[in-house]
């Protein structure tokens, strides 16, 4: 039986169960196939002669539209409904899966990627907006922590799938299994995800579109300023026509946020301080686990002469420790206060990322840094998630589902982007790749340091 929307919060334990699965599907699917591509990024660099900034745009196509878009997603399933727009995602996914599997050179691959973040994008607000509506305040950071802990427990499952894969079958066929489950995904959501209300074209008619294309050109623009040698051609942070478009389109979505009479970003909601505060650690966290994510499998092939496969056995290793420490932080978080699990969560990242930037380790040296630096980087997840929305009113649980995941995956995008300059100008000045990667680790040990002032402003 498929739930309406406007049923109670409370009659949604009869089977939340079924929902929480029918919500973790597609994510498990958009995390299979991110970690598969993670394994197969060095031969998909090689194979089309690219450079590390270049290389990180191979991360960024995904992750940029992803941002973009969460706010047009939760804003849009607040006012028209959740489950059309959910499905919705679920096809986009499939039709940039299905592109990059034909891709033949380095722009389709690059239009396929952003058409799964396109897709990808209305999942996570969307499931985060249902399960704040649907579980009671007691039950909900179980709820949170079970749902966040499909994506690093499909993760155990992809890079192993994707060593393989690319070692016998070629880096196109990462993208293979997506095509499958988006079918099986799009089934269940359909059949168990809450019903979606009737579209009216006043809803649509009313929708901020001009807000979003203001937001959508600033972050362009933000991310084309941070890697901009890809872009005009001029060195990183040095194109000051980026910064100043960046700027300006800021400036025009503020204006335009403070006159529309349905604005795209309700301000208001950053009144909540816990709101305010877990967005930006949410952001700082992925910082540094985007960071991690990109820096890692180019470290253990450039440094340590890993092929695809062991990547894969390592990177499987890692999401492990991701998926347990998720699931454990959000039981935690329904019990201990989230200042505590999150400022021990960044202090833990930072001296890991500081341990891997000052000494030349052996590899299970450095193995066991980036181990213990996901260890703890999984334990905030959950807590981040719970923390955020836990005093949203629900007819805006969408909008601030989407606008907290935009904080987020924007720090995802930022981190993948700065790792990616950050390399090729220290390989350029450094005297091997070693000494280049170290001094990048050491950048990101001091953004986790800093980042812990953040997470110590966390109420309960």
């Amino acid at each position: 039986m498929k739930m309406s929307e406007s049923t109670p919060a409370a009659a949604a334990t009869r089977s939340q169960w079924g929902l929480l699965i029918a919500l973790m599907i597609p994510v498990g699917m958009a995390t299979i196939n991110m970690s598969m591509f993670g394994v197969a990024l060095p031969t998909v660099r090689d194979t089309f002669a690219v450079e590390a900034d270049m290389a990180a745009w191979l991360l960024a196509a995904y992750s940029l539209p992803f941002v973009i878009f969460m706010p047009l997603y939760g804003k849009l399933g607040d006012s028209l409904g959740k489950a059309r727009l959910f499905q919705s995602g679920i096809v986009f996914f499939f039709a940039g899966s299905a592109i990059c599997v034909l891709a033949g050179n380095l722009p389709q691959l690059l239009i396929g990627r952003v058409l799964q973040g396109m897709g990808t994008a209305g999942f996570y607000p969307l499931c985060m907006a249902i399960i704040t509506e649907r579980f009671p305040a007691a039950q909900r950071g179980r709820a949170m922590g079970t749902w966040s802990s499909v994506a690093p427990g499909a993760s155990t499952l992809g890079p192993l799938l994707g060593g393989y894969v690319v070692d016998h079958l070629g880096w196109n066929y990462v993208f293979v299994p997506s095509l499958l489950v988006a079918l099986i995904a799009l089934w269940v959501a359909y059949l168990r995800v809450p019903s979606q209300r009737p579209i009216h074209g006043a809803g649509l008619q009313a929708f901020d579109w001009l807000g979003a294309a203001l937001l959508g050109s600033a972050l362009v623009f933000v991310i084309f300023f941070l890697s901009s040698r890809t872009v005009t051609g001029v060195e990183p942070l040095r194109d000051w026509r980026l910064l100043a478009a960046a700027v300006g389109f800021g400036l025009l979505f503020w204006r335009r946020e403070g006159r529309a009479p349905r604005p795209l970003v309700n301000f208001a909601l950053y009144r909540l301080k816990n709101f305010g505060v877990a967005s930006l650690a949410a952001g700082c966290r992925m910082v540094m686990m985007h960071t991690a994510m990109f820096l890692n499998v180019l470290f253990l092939t450039d440094v340590y002469g890993l092929k695809a496969i062991e990547l894969g056995v390592f990177s499987t290793i890692i999401s492990g420790a991701i998926f347990a420490t998720t699931h454990w932080g959000g039981l935690l978080s329904d019990r201990v206060h989230s200042r505590l699990i999150v400022g021990i969560s960044f202090t833990i990242q930072a001296c890991a990322f500081a341990g891997l930037a000052l000494f030349p380790l052996p590899l299970p040296g450095a193995a066991a840094l980036m181990l213990t630096q996901a260890l703890a980087g999984g334990a905030a997840m959950a807590t981040l998630h719970r923390a955020a929305l836990e005093d949203i009113p629900g007819e805006e649980s969408g909008s601030a589902a989407g606008l907290y995941s935009t904080a987020r995956m924007g720090g995802g995008v930022v981190g993948a982007t700065m790792a990616g300059v950050g390399l090729q100008q220290a390989l350029l000045f450094t005297p091997g790749p070693g000494e280049a990667y170290r001094l990048v680790f050491g950048g990101v040990a001091a953004i986790s340091l800093a980042s812990l002032a953040v997470a110590l402003k966390l109420e309960r």
